[in-house]
């Protein structure tokens, strides 16, 4: 065992479990994570509460209770879901209070099937900060071109964001605007903006994936020496945007008031090709003020043989504009691959939304009262 995830911590990132389940909940197992790995966070999406509720562990009484009331499937999600996050949200508190609300943070997703509409988003957002009602908790809204006006309405109301699915580096940056705006109104309102936190989830392992697949068609030398460098290459960037936007004029006046910065978070960071370290998209993304929300099984590999070496993106820069730009070279449009990524990303969480109504569903039938 090593001191990695210490180590880790300690040059400024923040860990986060990628998973939730009530039995990770009413085991310990989740406190146990947070006392002995150093987690300070935990991230949900449509993908991992369709396995926790389908694998039925924990959730039978209340679905049990919910099919007695007749309640409609998209309320029981809802139901289901915030009670999930609330008590993960009350064991996480402490860490909260300790970090002045910075970490301590669970994060729960608007339906993604409004993710191309900037309106119910919006209210999707209010109803699931209203339902939670905790104060640390985080509202997932995607990076789509509907997300962006919704993020700033959202901040601007003094709602805690975490702003998912963003792949492209223009978009980063539209997403650190949305934020900054949403500041801007906040304060415009006078509300607090010490209380107000965002972050920004650029995914990574999802880019390699794509790009890889493009280069191993191409088979030609050049094509194989770009294999596993485009992910990397993307997130360092991004990171240099977050250093940019976050020394500008604009921001020293929100700084002023005491607002937080958006910190990047690296998501996607489960290595999906056996040939790559099964730690690389924590290695070598290490910097100062970011969050890295790993599954469990990306945590446990960093505890075992992580090599945390410092702050691996400090001078990368330069380097990994050239690595993104040989790609370019070949014929592999950065731009295509993006906003496939991001359709893709959508379109995987609105199937598994649409897996989680249908296995409820048939859950509350099962389960419900014979009539008489």
């Amino acid at each position: 065992m090593t001191d990695a995830l210490k180590r880790l911590s300690e040059e400024g990132v923040a860990i986060w479990l990628d998973d939730l389940s009530r039995k990770r909940i009413t085991s310990g197992n989740l406190a146990e994570l947070i006392d002995q790995q150093h987690v300070v966070g935990v991230t949900t999406n449509p993908s991992i509460f369709q396995k926790a509720i389908s694998s039925g562990d924990g959730y039978e009484q209340q679905l049990t209770e919910l099919a007695a009331r007749k309640v409609t499937v998209d309320e029981a999600i809802r139901m289901i879901t915030t009670a999930d996050v609330r008590d993960a949200a009350d064991i996480l508190r402490p860490v909260f209070d300790a970090t002045q609300g910075q970490d301590g943070r669970v994060s729960i997703e608007v339906d993604p099937r409004l993710a191309h509409e900037t309106t119910p988003t919006i209210a999707e957002a209010k109803q699931l900060a209203w339902l939670v009602d905790r104060p640390n908790t985080l509202i997932k809204i995607p990076a789509t071109k509907a997300g962006l006006p919704a993020i700033t309405e959202v901040i601007g109301k003094g709602i805690s964001v975490n702003v998912t699915l963003i792949f492209s580096l223009e978009r980063y940056r539209e997403v650190m605007d949305a934020y900054l705006a949403g500041l801007e109104k906040a304060k415009a309102a006078g509300l607090d903006l010490s209380k107000i936190h965002s972050v920004a989830s650029f995914f990574v392992s999802r880019v390699d994936t794509e790009i890889d697949k493009r280069l191993d068609a191409l088979g030609t030398p050049e094509a194989k020496a770009a294999r596993g460098k485009a992910a990397l290459a993307n997130a360092r960037l991004a990171y240099q945007a977050y250093e940019e936007v976050f020394s500008s004029e604009r921001w020293a006046a929100l700084d002023r008031a005491q607002a937080n910065k958006q910190r990047p978070l690296w998501a996607s960071t489960g290595v999906k090709d056996p040939a790559y370290k099964d730690t690389l998209y924590v290695d070598d993304l290490v910097a100062p003020n970011t969050v890295n929300t790993m599954p469990e099984a990306t945590l446990q590999a960093t505890e075992d043989h992580g090599g945390i070496t410092g702050n691996t993106i400090a001078g990368t820069y330069e380097q990994a504009r050239a690595e993104l730009d040989a790609v370019e070279k070949l014929g592999i449009s950065y731009d295509d691959v993006v906003q496939l990524l991001e359709d893709e990303g959508v379109e995987k969480f609105a199937a598994s939304w649409n897996d989680l109504l249908e296995s409820t569903e048939a859950e509350l039938k099962r389960l419900a009262p014979s009539e008489g």
